[in-house]
């Protein structure tokens, strides 16, 4: 079926000002101004009350991280002790715990426009062995695209680490577990719904000869890798301690200074390694709300930009933002980066770090964009909020006013939220046995 999405108020895209053509799972067709359709269409979907963008990428999140929002342990603490407090009452997550976090996860992603999303678990205590299958079997019930990460931890609290011993693994299991779910679910293939990617926590999780074996395999499998990196100062002043290198210098010696890479927060790089991960291709995945809420500082985005380096944004995990609305992460990212750069950062600039941008951490060209040949993959606003009342550029206004809760979303062509509702979801239900199963890690 060809669909028309006919006139919208505003379109994030050149030449599409009167709209564009979904056939299948893709965009076939922008119509520009003044002009129709090349050739006739099956139905037309009238958005003369709608912004239409692409449809948001978040590059970086822990799912498991709803069942513990604005928790009062972590409060006042920076991001080591807000660790050392967490880890616990997040080790206590079981398959159930983890299926509700990650279906509610979604749904608020999904909810605030976004249409592909990336989730680094790194935990694994007894009984949730296949935490990743169960984020994939989520996924394809609710018809999102996912880039799943594959995470890893080496030292608990007896070895000087800070998470509790039952959620570290050796790293044979490690290893014999990412092969196991890339063979599996990884589909590189342009317009795929599942990728997977391996994600030790941070280099300074993991035993060193992890990372160049993870390399090598991500290499032969075709996936990408992840990490944090530089979130806060004291990481490099520990990777100088511990290995002899400052970061950069690390990545580069265990196979990780590539264009397969992207990180979490980069915050604390200083001028020549901005310029060496920029060269290197090296994606950043800007956590602003995070950032922010841990005190941790503010990621040079445009100097990243600047030197090479594709940039996206995340929302983090729903214990250190405490949200998972895509649109809130622009908005936040927007604000600071004007902190930090002054008002040459443009609400497009924002906007295009959450589509195009976090694609390109990703690997992928195929989302992100309003282009014939892109996945049909977009997210539809109204602006009939007061807040949005003489708003006089409605793509600003987005960012500007508050967007949060999209009207209509479509991923791979099909409509997945219709008038502010995910399909076929009984949301009350969900949340209210979300709440429950939240109680525990009170």
């Amino acid at each position: 079926m060809r669909l028309w999405i006919k006139d919208p108020l505003a379109v994030l895209g050149e030449g599409a000002e009167r709209g564009i053509v979904v056939e299948g799972t893709r965009i076939v067709e922008l119509v520009g101004r003044g002009a129709a359709t090349a050739t006739p269409v099956d139905a037309t979907f009238e958005a003369g009350d709608h912004v239409l963008l692409p449809g948001l990428v978040n590059a970086h999140h822990h799912f498991y991280q709803t069942l513990a929002r604005a928790h009062p342990a972590g409060m006042r603490l920076d991001l080591v002790p807000w660790l050392v407090a967490l880890y616990p009452i997040w080790a206590r997550t079981n398959a159930r715990d983890l299926r509700l976090a990650t279906r509610v996860a979604l749904v608020e992603l999904l909810l605030s426009g976004c249409t592909t999303a990336a989730d680094h678990h790194n935990l694994f205590p007894p009984g949730l062995e296949n935490a990743i299958d169960i984020e994939v079997e989520e996924a394809r019930a609710l018809g999102m695209r996912m880039t799943v990460t594959r995470g890893a931890m080496s030292f608990s609290t007896k070895d000087g680490g800070l998470p509790p011993e039952n959620v570290v693994q050796d790293d044979e299991i490690v290893l014999a577990d990412c092969e196991r779910v890339a063979r599996l679910y990884h589909n590189p293939a342009p317009g795929s719904m599942m990728r997977i990617a391996f994600a030790p926590c941070s280099p300074f999780a993991v035993h060193k000869p992890l990372m160049p074996a993870l390399a090598e395999l991500a290499a032969r499998l075709d996936v990408r890798l992840h990490t944090h990196l530089c979130q806060v100062e004291d990481e490099e002043r520990f990777c100088v301690a511990a290995h002899g290198l400052r970061p950069v210098d690390f990545l580069d010696s265990v196979g990780w200074l590539s264009a397969r890479v992207w990180l979490a927060h980069a915050v604390h790089f200083n001028g020549e390694d901005i310029a060496r991960l920029g060269a290197a291709g090296v994606g950043i995945c800007h956590l602003a709300a995070a950032d922010m809420w841990l005190a941790a500082g503010i990621c040079p985005v445009h100097d990243f930009e600047a030197a090479g380096a594709p940039v996206g944004l995340g929302v983090d995990g729903a214990s250190s933002n405490d949200s998972s609305n895509m649109m809130e992460a622009v908005r936040h990212s927007l604000l600071l980066q004007r902190l930090r750069y002054g008002p040459r950062v443009t609400p497009r600039d924002a906007l295009r770090w959450a589509t195009e941008g976090g694609a390109k951490c990703l690997g992928r060209d195929d989302i992100g964009i309003i282009a014939v040949g892109a996945e049909a993959d977009l997210a539809l606003f109204r602006l009939d909020a007061p807040r949005f009342s003489g708003a006089q550029d409605p793509i600003a206004a987005l960012a500007l006013c508050g967007a949060h809760r999209a009207d209509r979303v479509m991923v791979k062509g099909e409509w997945r939220v219709i008038d502010g509702a995910v399909v076929g979801l009984d949301l009350a239900a969900l949340l209210a046995e979300h709440a429950q199963a939240a109680r525990k890690f009170a």
